[in-house]
């Protein structure tokens, strides 16, 4: 099995996974989507009472249930580092909470307003500061405030989807396209019909150039009237793509899901050479 990069930013990456089968295929997926480690605030204090800000009295209320505001500071994304934090029940505080796996934040601010992700203020290290700044928490009137403080702390999608580091993950067949020359009478309408634009060439010669844009819709194949297009797909090389939700680079959760199939496979073997 070999990976080889299609395109690559900070929050998305497609790539061809290679010489492999459709299993494999499906449990990186579901690797990706529940069970990437990652940050996210787990538990929400709100200051109860007014709050006093300059010599004027806030009443500490929103038009919101506190509920609803604690769950959406549940999916904001947590900056990630894999190397630097573990799980609370795998940490040497012995799940007391510790700056090995809990990042705690401050939020203060009175009305009128947007609350935003952005107001999060991190107690401790700034590199853990929210990136996406502009996620809307609560709308805050004339007199009215919030101060909240917040844990957050390392978990998997399976427990709850504010930890889910990857999104939209999903991969599709490769396809193997072929042109019989001797039967093509380039009417071109492979390049017509074709929705993915798959096919190019002129009235002399049709070529595949975009072999990984096809779907295997087959629309080649129907509307060549000499039947010289043959597609098939390719059950062991399949196109991946996924993004993140910011709180770790594509490339970090791809390699942390290879790493857990890798360990998963290895303790497989040991039991099956137990048995």
């Amino acid at each position: 099995m070999d990976i080889e990069i299609i395109e690559m930013t900070e929050k998305k990456i497609s790539f061809v996974l290679k010489d492999s089968t459709p299993a494999m295929a499906n449990a990186l997926r579901r690797t990706l989507l529940t069970d990437i480690p990652k940050m996210a605030i787990d538990k929400v204090e709100f200051h109860l009472g007014p709050i006093m800000v300059d010599g004027r009295e806030y009443e500490s209320i929103t038009p919101l249930f506190d509920e609803i505001i604690a769950h959406r500071l549940g999916m904001v994304p947590i900056p990630t580092d894999l190397q630097l934090f573990s799980p609370q029940n795998e940490c040497s505080c012995g799940g007391e909470g510790c700056p090995s796996c809990t990042i705690m934040y401050s939020l203060n601010k009175i009305g009128p307003c947007t609350v935003l992700s952005g107001d999060l203020i991190p107690l401790g290290s700034p590199d853990y500061k929210v990136k996406d700044e502009f996620i809307p928490i609560v709308e805050l009137a004339d007199g009215q405030a919030v101060l909240i403080y917040t844990i957050a702390t390392m978990g998997t999608a399976k427990t709850h989807v504010k930890w889910q580091a990857a999104n939209g993950a999903g991969y599709k067949y490769a396809a193997n396209i072929s042109i019989d020359k001797d039967r093509c009478k380039h009417c071109m309408k492979c390049l017509s019909e074709c929705p993915k634009g798959v096919f190019s060439g002129d009235a002399k010669m049709s070529k595949v150039t975009r072999p990984r844009e096809c779907t295997l819709c087959l629309s080649c194949e129907r509307f060549c009237e000499p039947k010289a297009i043959s597609v098939t797909q390719d059950d062991k090389n399949f196109i991946f793509k996924f993004e993140t939700d910011g709180s770790m680079s594509a490339e970090t959760v791809l390699k942390k899901a290879m790493s857990l199939l890798n360990d998963r496979a290895k303790a497989f073997g040991k039991m099956v050479e137990n048995l």
